[in-house]
């Protein structure tokens, strides 16, 4: 197996794939078309410096990897949120209306831009939401809760590991609960195919439908993976951060985040190189975990794989220089 460099995400009804500075979404619209775009991503802060520096680059490419998921999440999402009536009787008035043609051109332009100025206040929203109920629920619930239990555990060791078997237990119950919604099945759905297409190509296989759908749903660079380790790791820096005050050990934890990414990222990188036994063996937490993230696709799912994997990367030619 070799490692391609390329990564990606699972969409509404369909797969974002990222090559280096390059991104491409395909969605599977409802009357089956496959819709396509491609683009040139921008870093935050716009440097690549940093992000080539080991120990720095982590917190930055997962600040990066949020922006562009919940940005292509929401480009796939407003497929489905049309109100087809509602886009037909804006047609069938415009058709009908003798109004200047240069002034509805302005009108639409306006409406573009409000909506590019909405779109981003929304995203930005969400990110914050997203990350303010991450805090909750991984940071302050667990210390509170571990609160109560201080008389009875009071070593920082024993406080750090039963604060990190609550964050296991938030994070495997929200993904068991949300695997039972019928869209969210889709999208984990999608996440196999995402997975398929990446390992039909580093174990040096056309990138086909038939090669897709042999080759494995679980990959060691998924970000479910880099998320369980980041909890991993979060109980080791928990054990040197301060027991008391409550309000004190939150903090120093959100101040120790960078350091908690840093490492898991590192680790993550490491072992979609590597084939060593101790590394192969610590990755394996995150591939059963995998297990309730990812789901067998169908062929149209791995079409759809198929469609963003090419838009951003030459599989043909790779290939040719790994396997010969």
């Amino acid at each position: 197996m070799k490692n391609s460099g390329i990564g990606g995400q699972a969409l509404m009804e369909g797969v974002m794939m990222r090559n280096g500075g390059e991104y491409a979404c395909s969605v599977r619209k409802p009357d089956g078309e496959i819709v396509q775009i491609k683009e040139k991503y921008q870093n935050i802060g716009g440097s690549d410096r940093l992000r080539k520096i080991p120990f720095v680059r982590g917190p930055l490419i997962f600040l990066d990897s949020m922006k562009l998921g919940m940005s292509t999440l929401t480009w796939s999402a407003s497929f489905f949120e049309e109100d087809p009536s509602t886009a037909a009787g804006a047609a069938a008035a415009q058709d009908d209306t003798g109004a200047d043609a240069s002034a509805q051109d302005d009108m639409k332009a306006d409406a573009g831009k409000k909506s590019s100025a909405g779109e981003k206040a929304v995203m930005g929203a969400t990110i914050m939401f997203a990350v303010a109920l991450a805090v909750g629920l991984f940071i302050v619930l667990p210390t509170v809760l571990v609160k109560l239990l201080r008389r009875v555990i009071s070593s920082g060791i024993g406080i750090s590991l039963l604060e990190g078997l609550i964050r296991m237990v938030v994070f495997v119950g929200y993904l068991a609960l949300i695997a039972q919604m019928k869209d969210i099945k889709r999208v984990f759905m999608y996440h196999g195919a995402e997975h398929k297409c990446i390992n039909c190509i580093e174990h040096g296989l056309p990138l086909t439908v038939e090669n897709a759908a042999k080759s494995s749903r679980f990959h060691k660079r998924c970000g479910t993976s880099f998320i369980l380790f980041s909890l991993l790791v979060s109980i080791f820096v928990g054990i040197f951060l301060p027991k008391e005050p409550v309000l004190l050990r939150i903090g120093t934890k959100l101040l120790a985040l960078p350091v908690i990414l840093s490492l898991s990222y590192e680790f993550i990188r490491l072992a979609g190189s590597s084939e060593n036994p101790v590394v192969s063996a610590l990755s394996k937490p995150g591939l059963w975990l995998q297990r309730l993230t990812t789901r067998e696709p169908d062929e149209s799912m791995l079409e759809v794989g198929i469609a963003s994997t090419e838009a951003v990367f030459d599989w043909e030619t790779w290939e040719k220089e790994n396997f010969g």
